[in-house]
This record gives C-alpha cells, sequence and structure tokens, in this order.
C-alpha cells in the first residue's frame, strides 16, 4: 500500500460490549516479581470498572427535579410524612416524660413545707437564777408560733416545740443544730427574756435592747433560694403576729400598774413598746451575689462543656485509626488514649471554669467561722478552699462528663441532644431546689452527680455543715462506673460504625478495604449486588 493511502476498514466489525461492567479481580501476590507489594491476601479491583464508570457518568442524564404531588413522588412522600410523624410523637412523649420532672419537682411545695423544721425552744425563767420569775415573753412566743401552726387558711413551716433539756438548757447548742442541719431554723427565748424586761420598766434602763430576748437563728447559705422563699417571709409573719398579740397586752399591763413612776417609763421607752422584737440571725449568709452561678446555673454549663468535648475531640481522636501514611492505632490503645485525654481535658477545663469564680472575686481566702456565730465569707479551708473547690469540679466533670461519652457512643446522634436535655434537667431539678420540698419520687436525686458538686461547693465556699466526704465518695463512684463501662462503649460504637458501613454497601457492587501495605489507599473488592461484604477479622482471626 502506498504510503499516503489510508486503510479500508469497511470489512472491520465493531465487538459488541456488555452493558454491565465487568471486574478482573487478582491478587497481589500474582502480579510477578516486579510488583511493589508482597502481600497475598489485599484483593484490588481491575482499572477497567473505573473507566466504564467514568465514561457512563461522563454521558448519562442529569437528574431531574419534580413537583410535591408528582406521582412519581407518592412513595417517598408517603415515607417521609411517616417519618416525621413518628419524629413528632416521640419528640411529644420525651417532653411531656423529661420536661416534666423540672415542674414537678416543685409541684408538692405547699404539700411540704412541713418538712422544713423549725425548732422552738423556750428557754425563759427556765435556767437560774431566772426560775423564779413568772414567765410572760416565752408563753406568748409559743402560743404565736403555735398559731401559725396550725393555721388552716396556709400551710405554715414545721413548728417543732422542742424542751431546752434536749439541748442541756444551753442557748448555744440550738444555734449549733441548725448549723449541723438538724433543723432548718429555729425559735429561742433566752432564760433572762422576761426578768430583763420587767427590770428595765421598773429601773427605767435607757439601754434595754428590746432585740435580744427572741432569736430567729437560720443559715441562708443552706440554700438560699428556699430560705428567702418560703423560711424567712413565714418567721417575718411570726414576728408580725407576735408583736401584734404581746404588744398592746404588754402595754396595758404596764400601764395599768401604778407602782410605776411614770418618768421611770419615759427613761425606758423600748421596754414598754414594743417591749420585745425578734432578732434574725443569719449563721452564714449568702454572700457575694457573684457566689450565686458557682452554685446554681453557672454548674449547667460544666454538664455542657462536658458534653460538647466528645464532639470537639472525637474527629481529632480518630485520626489515630484513620491510614493517612500511618498504619492505624491498636484499637485498646486509642480506647486508652481516649480515656487519658478525657481525663486530662477535664483537669483543665474544671481548673479553667474554677478561675472564672476566683476572677470575679469569690472570696477563697478567709478561714472558717464559728459554727454557732455568724461569719461573712468565710470558707472552710482558707486558703487552701480554692484547691478544693477546683477538685470537686474536676472529679464532678468526670462524673457528668464520662457519662456522656458513654452515652452519646451508645445512641448517636440525632438522639444524643435528647440525652443532654435529660442529663441537664434531671440534674439541675436535683440539685438548686431543696429535696425535702420535691415529692418522694425524687429521692433518687440524693445519688445524682450534680446534688453533690452543688452541695460540696456550699460546703467550700460558705463553711456549712461538712458532707464532702459522702459527697467526693458519690462523685467517684460515678466516675467509677463510667471509667469501666468507656471501654464497652467505644467496641460497641466501633461494631454499629462498621455495621452501618456493611449495610450502606450492600447495594454497590464492590466495596472497599485500606490497602495493608499502602496504608493511606483504598482499594476495591467486588461482590454480588444485594450481599453484605464480609465481617472484617481481627486479632488472630485476621489470618482466617
Amino acid at each position: 500500500m502506498p504510503p499516503n493511502e489510508l486503510p479500508d476498514v469497511s470489512n472491520l466489525v465493531i465487538a459488541a460490549q456488555d452493558d454491565n461492567p465487568t471486574y478482573s479481580a487478582t491478587t497481589i501476590g500474582n502480579r510477578g516479581p516486579n510488583s511493589t507489594h508482597g502481600s497475598g491476601s489485599t484483593i484490588v479491583l481491575s482499572p477497567q470498572i473505573h473507566d466504564e464508570t467514568r465514561q457512563e457518568s461522563r454521558y448519562g442524564e442529569p437528574h431531574q427535579s419534580a413537583g410535591f404531588w408528582d406521582p412519581r413522588m407518592k412513595n417517598i412522600r408517603r415515607q417521609v410524612i411517616f417519618e416525621w410523624a413518628r419524629m413528632l410523637v416521640t419528640l411529644t412523649i420525651f417532653i411531656i416524660g423529661v420536661l416534666s420532672l423540672y415542674w414537678a419537682v416543685l409541684f408538692h411545695v405547699d404539700k411540704n413545707i412541713p418538712t422544713l423544721t423549725v425548732h422552738v425552744v423556750d428557754f425563759d425563767a427556765q435556767v437560774a437564777p431566772y426560775d423564779n420569775v413568772t414567765p410572760i415573753v416565752g408563753p406568748a412566743v409559743t402560743a404565736a408560733a403555735l398559731q401559725m401552726h396550725n393555721s388552716p387558711t396556709q400551710r405554715s413551716l414545721g413548728y417543732t416545740f422542742v424542751p431546752p433539756s434536749r439541748y442541756a438548757f444551753d442557748p448555744i447548742a440550738v444555734r449549733q443544730a441548725v448549723y449541723d442541719w438538724d433543723a432548718w431554723a429555729a425559735i429561742i427565748v433566752h432564760a433572762n427574756a422576761t426578768a430583763l424586761l420587767q427590770e428595765a420598766v421598773f429601773t427605767g434602763n435607757a439601754s434595754y435592747d428590746p432585740t435580744g430576748a427572741v432569736q430567729f437563728i437560720i443559715q441562708s447559705a443552706r440554700q438560699e433560694s428556699t430560705y428567702y422563699t418560703y423560711i424567712v417571709p413565714q418567721l417575718q409573719a411570726l414576728a408580725r403576729q407576735f408583736a401584734a398579740q404581746f404588744g398592746p397586752t404588754w402595754v396595758q399591763t404596764v400601764m395599768s400598774n401604778d407602782s410605776i413612776p411614770r418618768d421611770v417609763l419615759a427613761r425606758a421607752p423600748a421596754a414598754v413598746n414594743p417591749g420585745v422584737t425578734p432578732l434574725q440571725i443569719d449563721l452564714r449568709p449568702f454572700q457575694p451575689a457573684t457566689a450565686t452561678p458557682s452554685v446554681t446555673i453557672g454548674l449547667i454549663y460544666l454538664i455542657i462543656v462536658a458534653f460538647f468535648s466528645f464532639s470537639f475531640f472525637l474527629p481529632i481522636h480518630m485520626k489515630f485509626v484513620t491510614p493517612k501514611g500511618h498504619p492505624p492505632l491498636h484499637f485498646w490503645q486509642l480506647i486508652l488514649w481516649r480515656l487519658g485525654a478525657t481525663i486530662a481535658t477535664y483537669f483543665f477545663v474544671s481548673l479553667t471554669y474554677s478561675f472564672v469564680s476566683l476572677a470575679f472575686q469569690i472570696p477563697f481566702w478567709p478561714g472558717p467561722g464559728s459554727p454557732t456565730e455568724p461569719a461573712f465569707n468565710a470558707t472552710a479551708y482558707g486558703r487552701g478552699s480554692f484547691v478544693v473547690y477546683w477538685m470537686v469540679n474536676f472529679i464532678g466533670m468526670n462524673a457528668l462528663g464520662i457519662a456522656c461519652e458513654n452515652v452519646a457512643m451508645i445512641i448517636g446522634q440525632p438522639w444524643t441532644a435528647a440525652w443532654l436535655i435529660f442529663w441537664v434537667i434531671t440534674n439541675v431539678a436535683t440539685s438548686f431546689y431543696s429535696l425535702d420540698l420535691a415529692p418522694g419520687f425524687f429521692k433518687w436525686g440524693y445519688a445524682w452527680p450534680l446534688h453533690h458538686v452543688v452541695q460540696a461547693s456550699r460546703q467550700i465556699l460558705f463553711d456549712l455543715h461538712s458532707e464532702i466526704g459522702l459527697n467526693v465518695g458519690v462523685l467517684f463512684a460515678w466516675a467509677a462506673v463510667n471509667v469501666s463501662l468507656f471501654p464497652l462503649c467505644c467496641y460497641f460504637m466501633r461494631w454499629k460504625q462498621e455495621r452501618g458501613q456493611r449495610q450502606a454497601q450492600r447495594d454497590a457492587e464492590f466495596y472497599t478495604v485500606y490497602d495493608a501495605v499502602a496504608e493511606d489507599q483504598k482499594k476495591y473488592v467486588p461482590k454480588e449486588k444485594g450481599a453484605l461484604p464480609p465481617v472484617r477479622k481481627r486479632g488472630f482471626m485476621r489470618g482466617v
């Protein structure tokens, strides 16, 4: 044929091609001596499938959208509406079941007001040398408290009339009982109440103080909302009722006594009217105001930060098992790394959280005060209080946060948000309000972690009656259970992820694996359409 003449192709026949792509599975071990891989166990897919797939995607028609009522949308429309309705019902039940816990904790407050015990102790004329005086102040206070206790119009505090002998006739022992949480409050009528009042009237004592005879003992730092909402208002009502009953009677008694010169009465007006005014003594005032977040709302953010550390750090941790230029880390070592990194995270985050309280000048440096005298800004451990406060927050984050990690690995998205709501509400409902006022159903709240974080924080910041051994013990128990469950939850999450991947590859004609030697390369292995990929073998089963 001449050099410039084209060949005759009229007799050539184009071979028919199968519409389905064909696979040529080869093993690395059969590549010959020039192969760069020495493993005989990894299966690779022939490049032919990639060429055909690219040709089909290149010339195939693009998807076209359709209207909502298009007949072709019938099945998917029905499926979406059903799943939406099912999710709506689930959320409705969740809202009713979980959010109701927050409302329910205060549902029986009026009914349970009597659980707030107030000890009424009348020492008037009970102790020498005043035992030869006919008491009038003590019986008047007792009568007013009894009238409040038997009021048919409103629930009253749990007034308990305690004989002075129970406290060895010592008023200081009554204060100690309030400090030790034997009672929420106490009413003390001193032994010389009547004697000093009568002496002031008869002698014209101008220095007589009407507030010294009767004392109301409280400690608002124990639970400020309970005191300011329920206890203090009723004690103030009792003081007004006592003044309304005792004042006129006492003035009438004094003015009707002709043996007392009027100029003597003029020198002691306070002894005539009001005569006696109850004095409220707060052994541990709740202050400063910036302490409120440290024992209430601020602790919600401690839960939230502990919860979101899972989503913040998990992608970083999983780089160990994603082969990109390195082999995947042993899974058990990944578990140890994650657990250690999580605890270290809580260590520094809890320190940062504690620094916020310090930055706003919550006093951590004053020492403890007397349990029977008012102490302002007293702390339990002096200059060591901040370290103890930090450690309580740290242990609390482990108790609260690792539980969130475990649950997040088990239930996954989107249910982790529902878990966060449940975890916050159940902890807040049993921590920020007095469980003495809650229905009996909430007794489980005494075992919840945030309840003990709050109690320990109050004890540290306000030098309250200490139960920190119990508080820290419960938090350590929560942390120990969480840590013991952590590896199981990690393995469960891996199993669930691999199961989901196998289900997603059911309808594919191949599945992917990482090359055992070239760790950062994926290999495509052919399989029958509709069949699940094989379960990945681990450990000594890897060779089976």
